[in-house]
């Protein structure tokens, strides 16, 4: 068994950590709340998260992406990681979890 992670795991293991990072104000991880609309991953472990806000006015918005950097670089397989912030689309309800619509009281 080769001791490095195929692409699917180590994707998985960012998924993972991301859900450990929640918006302050809403008892939801931000995978969850499906801020993060894409994760793309480089042959040399790069990790590139392109991810939104619940509104461009988030009291989070300078904080958050820096705290999703951090985080995931905290995965020993990962080489670096880059947040991109994006309002296009913007956020909105229809792009929870359907665990995060349970939590949030939407079912």
């Amino acid at each position: 068994m080769s001791e490095t992670l195929s692409a699917i795991e180590l994707e998985q293991k960012v998924i993972d950590i991301l859900k450990t990072i929640y918006d302050p104000e809403i008892p939801v991880n931000i995978y969850d709340l499906g801020l993060i609309y894409d994760i793309k991953i480089t042959e040399q472990n790069e990790v590139v998260i392109l991810m939104t806000l619940t509104a461009p006015t988030c009291p989070v918005a300078g904080g958050l992406p820096i705290e999703v950097e951090q985080t995931v670089k905290q995965i020993p397989e990962i080489s670096s990681a880059k947040v991109l912030l994006t309002f296009d689309p913007p956020w909105d309800p229809s792009l929870l979890t359907e665990e995060a619509k349970l939590i949030l009281g939407m079912l």
